[in-house]
Formats: C-alpha cells, structure tokens, sequence
C-alpha cells in the first residue's frame, strides 16, 4: 500500500475506536426533562399528582379520591426469599417487590456473590407514582412453596396483589427468569380508572472495580432497536467549544414508542422486565453515587405503563416476566422477547453471535476459555490465511519495486501531483494493485471490532483463569509499578513485543513515512488496549504470532521477479 492507504487504514481503526466510545454515550436521543409530576397511583401516592397524559398521551381520567396522608405511617419491614439453585430472590414488604437477587454462583469482587439491586431505593416490581419521590407502602407478604404474595389496600378499595414466583421451565441450569402476576381487585362500589403507573424494573452496578462505566446503563427495546443511556448521561458536560454544554443532569425521562421490555444492566449482569400485558410509554432513570472519589456510579430505572378501567367486583391483571441474571447471549435467545439485544453488539450483532456461538461450543469441548479463545483464533486466521498470503505477496512486489519508485519520487520532488501520476502509471505498468495488501485488513476490521465487542461483554470469561491469569473477563495484573503505582499487565506487553516484531518482519515499501507508521501502530495500539480484559489480550497475541509465522513462511518463497505486462494487458 502507498502512504495514502495506510493513513486511511490507521484513521478507520482509530475512527471505529472512537465510534465506539462515542455510541455508548451517544445511544439515545437527548429528552426534554419532565416538567410535571408523574400519575399517581391512587392510594399510594402523597400528594394528588398531575396526569401523565400531558406527556405520553391520552390516558383514562383518574376517579375522584381524597389523597392520603403527605406522611406514611411507618411499618416494621418484613421479607421472604424464594431460591433455586441459580438465584436467590429476597423480597420485602417494603413497596412490594425484590429488594435483592443474589447469584450464588458468581462470585463478586468484594462479596460472596453478586447481587442485583442491592444499593437502590426501589424493589424491583414497586409500583409508583413519582420514582423521583416514591412512597413505598406496607404490603402483607406470605410465601407457600413456589410463590411470594404480597397485597397492599388502598382508600379507594382496590387491592393490589402481586405473585412472584420462577417460571417453568425444563433448563435444569441458568433458571434466572420469574414471572410476576400483578391483580388490581376492585372492591368498591364505583368503577375504578387508572391513568396509567411506574414499575421498578432494578438497578445496576459495576460488579468489579475494573468493569467499563459506560456499560452501566439503562437500555430499552422499541420497534426502532435497543436504545440506552449510561451514567455518563447525568454528568456534566462541557460540550464542544461550548457547543452541548449542559449542567448535571438528575433524572431521565423519556417518551418512548411502545417498549416491549426495560432493563438496567452493568457490563456482565442485567435486571430485565417484560411488561407482557402492555407496552412501557415512558423510560425513567436516575443515578446514584458509589463512591464519588473514584468517580463510580449506579443507575436506576422505572418504565410507564398505560393505565386502565376496573369495573365494581372485577379484577385487572398485569403479567411481568423477570430475568435477573447474567448477561448469558443464549439464554437470553430462549425467552422470545428479542432479550438478547440487552447485548447491544450494534451494527457487529451477527459477527458477535458467531463468534460467541463458535467460543462457547470450542469450551464445550476444551472445557477452558483460555482454550477457546486460541482454538477461535486459529480457526479465524486459517479463515484469513488465503487472503492474509496474497496480501503479503502484493507488497513483497511493491517491495521489490521500491527503488524505481524512489526514483520517482527524486525525479518529480517539486511536483507531487506529477509524482503520484508516475507512481501509479508504474503500478499499472508492471500490474500491481496498491491496494492489494490493504483488502485483507480491510476485511479483517468487522473481525476485529466484533471480537472486540463480544469479548467485552462474555460474562462467560468472568473468573475463568489461565496460568498467571486470575480472571479473563480483567487486565492480567500481576502487580503495581513502585512509586507511580501504575498496573503491571503482561499480555498487552506481550502483545506489544510480538507487534515490533510483525512489523519488522512486513516487507517494507520505498515510503519512509509509511515506514514509521507501520512502526508507530504498536505503540497506537499498546496505548488503546493496556487496561482492557486479558481475554482481548491473549486473542491479540495469539493472532501476532500466527501472522509472524506467516511472515517467515512468505520470507522463504523467491522474491518475485517484476516484469512489464504487456500494453494491452494494462487497460
């Protein structure tokens, strides 16, 4: 490739970088706060409150009821916990929901186990009237075998009773879904309208110190796509030469277009809610702090609902399913609501799910991750390795071409235009491609970003270790400089020497700028993937030490002898 191309090649690698923080940041559109209060559940909320109406729509009139007390009456809270071997779900009579999901099976940086919504304000499944100021009732709560009832009245004599209990299913592992039935009995002797609700759907929280920020986020499903903010949303920002500038932001509320679910979800863990009998209209979120000295937050969300009619002695039921779980790709697939794009692999969604697939049926065989990922390296440059060959003999032709073109570029030093004319009518001349050594990687950047996004987000490598690597899913840090206090991560030293060394071995074009360049990408890309996960780090390496070994092979074959086509074969 001449210095054109490789510019072009090291700007889309570092423009699809920065594409990528870019959309984490970027994935929704900016709201208009809400200005109104949020409906109110009659009977639960303090103060009368105004009509969502205004802002989702037309909704049915609320019927005329004297609000409650401004103070709630306080209550001792009461909890039950139903288990299975996957997840433990603890609830509370507090709001009426899951105050926490415990996963016995994965371990937590700092705990036994990792714990859903184990810092919010809400339980999961509350229903309320303003998440920015909830007033979380006493509920009666009583638990038989496979369910956990809890039951709150309210003034205007409608009961609210909600039914928890796991889903049926013949998965004799990852059983990470339950379902919720919640009834509006209406006792009373007039007609009840309910102008629609919010539902607690989690939180979420970095799991480990070292886990990405901006997969903290709060994500939803529209007939448009998944779409999300992070915690970064709330912060902040200066905008760009003033241009965006905005203030902290304290809540988000969004209209949105019928959401088929609502989910908080952290880098490798998700609390999911499918409402199944209506579709959410608006998406609330607000963040927390963690520990604000280290700049880590958590988020939580709510979704709104439509609201509905309960004639005298009748029952409206809502059906909810719940998944509180990993973010595990193929259980996910099973549950019919498009769940897996909680994921959000993007526009690299069918390269990530092949490759995804392909790891997990390699460990299924391996029975290591580590494994996996260089048995899926192999089998990915094996893949390349055709192309990968003609690449590296189109530039071993250019190579051997560059003392011509140098002279060339002597020849026509103050004219570039006329340069660049000769070069190419060179090429054509004895029938080489410039770009030929390009294509190749060209081809291999879908590769490398879906890759790079999969094995992000692969709760699957969490603890999975491989001989000084403690965890796949973090750096491999084996310790800390003295002094500085900067992280020791070996494999992306590793990566970075078997770059030097890929670079040395590639034939070298007559360009010196190119030359540097080709010198510079190691360092571009030592800076860019020291503190990612070992997992990225040991595919890197291994895919350097299979390109060298192609290099050394080439470097056996004769180097080719250039000839002129013949004029006719040029056109």
């Amino acid at each position: 490739m001449d210095r054109t191309a490789w510019i072009a090649v090291a700007l889309c690698v570092l423009g699809l970088f920065a594409w990528q923080i870019w959309t984490s940041r970027q994935a929704a559109p900016r709201p208009a706060m809400a200005t109104t209060p949020s409906p109110a559940v009659p009977g639960i909320s303090a103060t009368p409150a105004a009509s969502a109406a205004a802002t989702v729509g037309a909704q049915p009139t609320v019927a005329a009821t004297p609000a409650p007390s401004a103070t709630p009456v306080p209550f001792v809270e009461r909890t039950e916990t139903l288990r299975n071997s996957d997840v433990e779900l603890h609830f509370t009579s507090r709001g009426g929901g899951i105050a926490q999901a415990i996963l016995p099976n994965y371990p937590a940086e700092h705990e036994e186990s990792v714990t859903l919504n184990s810092q919010a304000r809400l339980p999961i499944g509350a229903i309320i009237d303003d998440p920015a100021a909830p007033i979380l009732p006493e509920y009666a709560i009583a638990r038989d075998a496979n369910t956990v009832t809890l039951e709150c009245a309210t003034p205007e004599q409608v009961t609210i009773r909600k039914k928890f209990s796991f889903a049926t299913t013949n998965e004799k592992k990852e059983n990470f879904v339950a379902n919720l039935d919640v009834d509006f009995v209406n006792s009373g002797a007039t007609p009840y309208a309910n102008p629609g609700y919010f539902f607690a759907v989690g939180s979420a929280v970095p799991s480990h110190a070292n886990d990405y920020p901006s997969y903290t986020r709060l994500v939803w499903l529209t007939g448009g796509g998944t779409k999300g903010i992070d915690v970064g949303w709330f912060a902040e920002g200066g905008g760009l030469l003033g241009i965006g500038q905005h203030p902290a932001r304290p809540y988000y509320t969004q209209n949105v277009n019928s959401a088929e679910w609502v989910a908080a979800s952290s880098q490798f863990f998700t609390s999911l809610v499918v409402p199944l009998t209506g579709k959410a209209d608006v998406v609330w979120g607000k963040r927390f702090d963690i520990d604000p000295a280290k700049k880590t937050y958590g988020l939580e969300g709510a979704m709104h609902l439509p609201g509905f009619r309960v004639d005298p002695g009748q029952t409206y039921t809502a059906h909810f399913q719940l998944y509180l779980g990993p973010k595990l790709y193929h259980r996910l697939a099973q549950l019919g609501h498009n769940e897996a794009d909680v994921m959000e692999f993007g526009v690299f969604k069918i390269i990530c799910q092949v490759l995804l697939n392909v790891l997990n049926t390699l460990h299924g065989f391996l029975g290591n991750y580590a494994a996996a990922i260089l048995a899926l390296t192999t089998i990915v440059k094996l893949s390349l390795w055709p192309l990968q060959n003609k690449a590296t003999g189109s530039m071993r032709r250019m190579s051997a071409l560059s003392p011509k073109i140098q002279e060339l570029r002597e020849k026509y030093k103050d004219d570039p235009t006329r340069m660049n004319q000769e070069v190419m009518k060179l090429y054509k001349e004895y029938g080489i491609n410039p770009v030929g050594g390009c294509l190749p990687m060209l081809i291999q950047i879908p590769i490398f970003f879906g890759l790079f996004t999969m094995l992000r987000q692969a709760v699957e490598l969490r603890g999975a270790s491989f001989f000084w690597i403690k965890d796949l899913s973090q750096p491999d840090t084996v310790g800390h400089l003295p002094i500085l206090g900067w992280p020791i991560n070996v494999l992306p030293l590793i990566m970075a020497a078997t770059s030097f060394w890929m670079t040395a071995l590639t034939p070298k074009s007559g360009d010196p700028t190119q030359q540097r360049m080709m010198m510079f990408m190691p360092i571009i890309f030592i800076v860019f993937c020291y503190n990612f996960a070992a997992a990225l780090a040991l595919y890197y390496t291994a895919q350097n030490l299979f390109s060298i070994l192609q290099l050394y092979q080439n470097r056996k074959q004769p180097m080719p002898t250039l000839a002129k086509l013949p004029k006719r074969a040029r056109r």
